[in-house]
């Protein structure tokens, strides 16, 4: 049962019940409507059953649950997508209408939803009282909990993955397992196998999370929404193991949805996008927030002619007519992420170019940029990844020499002669700069946008896509390259490497604002080394007195970089737990995480020289990329 909190309170939820069921891969198939102002479709998710339920549940008592314990100890494999076929050819609106629940179930709609905020659906939900969590090992069904704010939930059934076309070679090891023949237990085996496949079968792998997605139904789901959550359950299944692995959700976002901003551009243009808002992507789609739920996903975003769709995703995306006025865009990743990572930006986007230049740039940049020790760059091939099984770069040889990833530059219309001006030469000097400075860059490609004047901050770093505050163009190249800088170096820490708990943000903060000064330093070739120094003093002494008004003026509570001190990293038994202070309003406008996390790094490398430290900082990135890690 969700605690009920008050969403102008504190301290930010995350009611998802990882450690019972936990998310490993997402299908996201929308239509982004301008005129409603609404995002409207499915979402397909993809189970694998959760590790504390593994740990508790006896050997055998569950049907196929000793088969599913012994894969998942051998288990190193993560989802790794490269798209095969169009997923936009699945009508996201079929059968939206078509939800019913027994006049039962009906009636035992209890007074609690009176207090939930999608009041539309009250009429067809089942009672969250009916329900209860997997540590009730009664008679009670098991309840899948999933974060969720601002949505409108339409259906939810479970899919029919056996009705795949070629989806056999996935259960002929069902039966040399011992899994029962039920429909059922086959389905889970199925989706068990897809997301258990190694990495060296990405492109099978995605190829059958496509054609999953778009099964049958076979069976609506019992569910309710609440404040922070939206629950699930199916009549008569009482665990994990037996709860349907592969899930369809029918849904549409509200307009006053917290997770997007729907706006205009600086040329007047209408756009959305997400924000970087402090309840994440729960009010985009459901989804589990914590960062432990590492997934990859794909999606199909359609939208009227002229618009163009960013997005988190490995491929650059080209889009396809489906109809006259409706294009069709397609995305996908294959290095596992939390869901908060996701972000997308639809709006009347130009891209930036300079053709002449950025061939010129990427061949000198490649030359001109080399790690301090070359022989440490050639050695990475050699070390063994930490991280779960996906197509890591780490471990791709002509990844490892690549100084300048292909990148793309866009912004509004009236937006495009500054950025060519300023920005998209300064694009690959820094990605180079970062490159010497930390080795391997961990994404593929990077798209950088140059997002509305409602965007509150500088910038907004996601896996593949930056976001830039128009800002920081009047700046000329000095504002422009340092928050770029501090972007890219997101990469590395906050994406590649995330914090297990996100009370301690100064792991991101603190090191990209510590690396801006470094990689900008390098990206500077006209500069002396004396020049450098200054600068990056002059900096220190601004930081220092803004730090010094923060701590003068704020609470107390609010600049410490542990708040949840010897409990960092704990949730409870079922996976929830609370970000500290997440919902705090201040807190969006405070630097004190960046600052002392910067001042923190500064004299670690004045101690050890900067030359050892940042040594230090590259074998860190080859051991724990991938990883979620904690200040100790």
């Amino acid at each position: 049962m969700e605690t009920q909190l008050d969403p102008m309170k504190d301290d930010l939820p995350l009611m998802a019940n990882t450690s019972y069921m936990l998310l490993k891969h997402y299908v996201l198939d929308l239509d982004v409507d301008f005129k409603s102002k609404v995002i409207e479709g499915s979402i397909v998710l993809f189970f694998e059953t959760g590790s504390q339920y593994r740990k508790t549940i006896s050997t055998g008592k569950e049907c196929c649950q000793s088969q599913f314990d012994e894969t998942c100890k051998m288990r190193a494999s993560e989802p790794c997508h490269i798209p095969m076929i169009n997923v936009s050819t699945y009508s996201s609106k079929t059968e939206c209408n078509d939800f019913a629940v027994s006049g039962k179930e009906e009636e035992a709609t209890s007074e609690e939803n009176s207090n939930h905020s999608n009041n539309e659906q009250a009429s067809g939900i089942s009672s969250s009282k009916d329900c209860c969590d997997i540590e009730d090992h009664g008679n009670k069904d098991f309840l899948l909990v999933l974060d969720c704010c601002d949505l409108s939930v339409l259906k939810v059934e479970e899919v029919d993955v056996a009705a795949v076309s070629g989806i056999e070679k996935f259960t002929r090891s069902a039966e040399l397992a011992g899994v029962s023949k039920e429909l059922e237990n086959l389905r889970n085996w199925i989706v068990h196998e897809l997301v258990t496949l190694p990495a060296d079968r990405w492109k099978e792998q995605l190829y059958y999370f496509t054609h999953c997605s778009q099964a049958p139904g076979c069976g609506d789901l019992l569910f309710s929404t609440g404040t922070w959550s939206l629950e699930i359950r199916k009549s008569g299944i009482q665990s994990p193991a037996d709860f349907p692995h592969a899930i369809r959700i029918w849904y549409k976002t509200k307009p006053e949805g917290r997770s997007v901003t729907w706006t205009t551009d600086q040329s007047g243009r209408p756009c959305v996008y997400t924000m970087g808002s402090p309840i994440n992507n729960r009010a985009l789609f459901p989804c589990q927030e914590p960062p432990i739920a590492l997934s990859t996903w794909q999606a199909s975003v359609r939208t009227a002619a002229g618009f163009v769709v960013l997005m988190s995703g490995e491929n650059s995306a080209e889009p396809v007519q489906l109809r006259e006025g409706i294009l069709s865009w397609y995305y996908y990743v294959s290095m596992p992420m939390p869901a908060s990572t996701f972000t997308i930006a639809v709006g009347c986007w130009q891209e930036v170019k300079q053709q002449s230049f950025k061939q010129k740039a990427a061949v000198g940049t490649n030359t001109d940029f080399a790690l301090p020790s070359s022989q440490t760059d050639l050695r990475w091939h050699e070390e063994i990844c930490g991280h779960v099984e996906y197509p890591c770069r780490f471990q791709n040889p002509a990844a490892r020499l690549q100084a300048v990833i292909p990148y793309r530059v866009f912004a509004p219309w009236c937006l495009m002669e500054s950025c060519e001006e300023y920005l998209l030469q300064l694009v690959p000097q820094c990605l180079s700069a970062a490159y010497a400075t930390l080795g391997t860059h961990p994404f593929s490609r990077l798209d950088i946008l140059i997002v509305p004047s409602n965007f509150s901050s500088l910038g907004m770093a996601s896996p593949h896509i930056i976001f830039l505050s128009q800002s920081v163009l009047p700046g000329g190249s000095h504002l422009c390259g340092t928050r770029l800088c501090h972007e890219i170096a997101h990469a590395w820490f906050g994406l590649a490497i995330g914090a297990r708990d996100w009370t301690e943000e100064w792991i991101s903060e603190g090191f990209a604002t510590f690396l801006e000064d470094i990689f900008w330093a390098r990206a500077q070739q006209q500069l002396s080394h004396d020049e450098i120094k200054e600068q990056q003093e002059l900096k220190a002494l601004l930081r220092w007195r803004r730090l010094r008004d923060e701590v003068q003026n704020s609470e107390e509570e609010l600049q410490v970089l542990r708040p949840k001190k010897e409990s960092t990293g704990e949730v409870s038994e079922s996976g929830a737990s609370v970000v500290k202070y997440g919902l705090k309003a201040e807190k969006i406008f405070m630097q004190v995480h960046y600052l002392k996390g910067y001042f923190l790094l500064r004299s670690l490398a004045r101690k050890i020289g900067e030359v050892s430290y940042l040594a230090s900082l590259r074998k860190f990135v080859v051991k724990f990329h991938g990883q979620l890690v904690l200040s100790q």
